[in-house]
């Protein structure tokens, strides 16, 4: 691992440590689990995302309603 140096609002710094999992794990573990929660929470509003843009251009099936009989070969 590498340290690092980062800034807290002395407030939020002060509630950070009251936290009972921050006394037993340190701050440390809490911002790495954190920051990790935040990554995940990022790449799954990214997958959604392009999930929209891709599905979002393609017609619904209320687009295509009355459609349905239009493929059928007729019977020989």
């Amino acid at each position: 691992m590498k340290a690092i140096q980062i800034t807290f609002d002395e407030g939020l710094l002060e509630t950070l440590d009251q936290d009972e999992e921050v006394q037993q794990k340190g701050r440390s573990a809490v911002i790495r689990r954190a920051v990790t929660d935040y990554l995940r929470k990022k790449h799954r509003e990214a997958i959604a995302a392009a999930y929209q843009r891709g599905y979002g251009k393609h017609p619904t099936d209320s687009d295509l309603n009355g459609w349905a009989d239009q493929g059928i070969w007729p019977d020989e």
